[in-house]
Parts: C-alpha cells; sequence; structure tokens
C-alpha cells in the first residue's frame, strides 16, 4: 500500500444542480479547491461538450489551477496534472498536462508521437513561452481507462503513465455495470504500472483498494460531493 496514495478527481459539471452557466461556475470552483487541497490529477470529462466549448472549458480550468497554486500553499508545491478526456488535440490546445485514453482509444504511443510532432519549430521556445503560446511542452502524462487485467496489461506495454481501473464496486448511477472486485483490482495491480481504482469508491472502502495494491484513488462524487480538503486529509493519512 503506498505511503501517499495518488487522487485523481473526474469532473461532471452535470451532476451540479442548476442550469448550465450554474454548473460550468460550480465545476471550475471545485476544480479550484482540488488544486489547493493537493489532488495530483483532474480529469477534464465532461464528454457531452462540443469541441470548441471543451476547448474552452478547459481553458479555463488550465488558469484556475494555476491561480489556486499560485504561490504555491499547503505541503503540496505543485500544481495537479491537468487530463483532458480523450482528446489529446484539446489538451495540446489549452497547454494542459495529458489526456486520460480509452481502452479502445487510440494508443499512447500515438499520442507520444502527435504529442512530439506538435512542437516541431517551438524547440527553441523556454517552457513559460511555449505555455503562453497554448502549447504543452513537457513529455504528456497518458492516463488509460481500463475494465481488465488484460487492458491494464496492455496500456503498460503500449507507454501508459498509469492505468484507472474501474468499476471496482457497485456503482449506484450504474447498477446493471457488473463491479470487477477487489481480486479483479489485486490482478490488475500486479502489472508493472500505476493503477489508481474507480467505481463505487468511498471513504469506507478507498483503504481496501490500497490493500489491494492500487496506488491511487480516483472518484468523481468522493471529491466532488464533498470537502476536497478533507478528502484529502483523510486519504494521506492512510
Amino acid at each position: 500500500m503506498p505511503d501517499h496514495p495518488l487522487l485523481y478527481y473526474i469532473t461532471d459539471r452535470n451532476a451540479f444542480p442548476g442550469d448550465e452557466s450554474t454548473g460550468r461556475r460550480r465545476l471550475l470552483h471545485k476544480i479550484a479547491e482540488a488544486a489547493r487541497a493537493g489532488v495530483d490529477y483532474i480529469q477534464l470529462r465532461e464528454k457531452d461538450l462540443s469541441t470548441c466549448e471543451l476547448e474552452s472549458l478547459a481553458r479555463e480550468a488550465v488558469s484556475v489551477i494555476r491561480e489556486a497554486r499560485q504561490p504555491a500553499s499547503g505541503p503540496w508545491p505543485q500544481a495537479p496534472a491537468l487530463l483532458i478526456n480523450s482528446r489529446t488535440d484539446v489538451a495540446l490546445a489549452v497547454g494542459a498536462d495529458g489526456v486520460l485514453l480509452r481502452s479502445d482509444d487510440i494508443s499512447p504511443q500515438e499520442v507520444r508521437v502527435i504529442w512530439g510532432k506538435s512542437h516541431v519549430g517551438t524547440a527553441a521556445l523556454d517552457c513559460s513561452a511555449a505555455r503562453s503560446a497554448a502549447t504543452a511542452c513537457a513529455t504528456p502524462i497518458i492516463g488509460v481507462s481500463c475494465h481488465s487485467p488484460e487492458e491494464v496489461d496492455r496500456a503498460a506495454e503500449n507507454g501508459g503513465t498509469f492505468a484507472v481501473f474501474a468499476p471496482v464496486f457497485e456503482k449506484k448511477d450504474a447498477p446493471d455495470t457488473r463491479p470487477a472486485g477487489l481480486a479483479m483490482l489485486r490482478q490488475a495491480c500486479a502489472v508493472k504500472i500505476p493503477v489508481l481504482a474507480l467505481g463505487g469508491i468511498t471513504l469506507a472502502n478507498a483503504q481496501t483498494c490500497l490493500e489491494a495494491g492500487a496506488a491511487g484513488i480516483a472518484a468523481i462524487r468522493l471529491f466532488q460531493e464533498n470537502d476536497v480538503a478533507e478528502i484529502v486529509r483523510l486519504l494521506h493519512a492512510w
């Protein structure tokens, strides 16, 4: 079990009450809260948005994360990594840190090639200049959404940074989806790539995921419906 589990907040603006404008505003507030609290990753998952809408929201997310962590506060001096759901083009356009890929998406290797090609002609720029031009300059962080140990193994072979394994437990909003369970999570964690547990994660069962070998916890509701700083404090205490 890791000393300090990786913490991964997945966004869902539609879960907030109110209209689109209210949901967007509350989501950005929660992203800033998560950044200040010290989560490691924030995944912008808003799959229903058009490319233009997603890019606009992603730019705002990049901005609020930087503002929330500058100057650095608390014991976490680095801002969380912002990952865009499945859209390498949007991630590059807004200067995000990487992407979260579906298991049937393009491979992590292909993402790295695209990421590298995007920097042709910008090699002379320093990182701050590149980011001011809305171009990410670091090696991308590439998570892969997986649902079996075999998919985790494939993600590792293809150069994924980590895997998000789901669903571990039964989800309230998807009762017909069969949970993988802790035994399957343990098998997935045997692969040589960090695995984050997702799906029905609560404070009551998170520790069992870490004991099964998970490198961290990924969640929507656990972070979005609670005081993020308190959740981080409790999970880091393990």
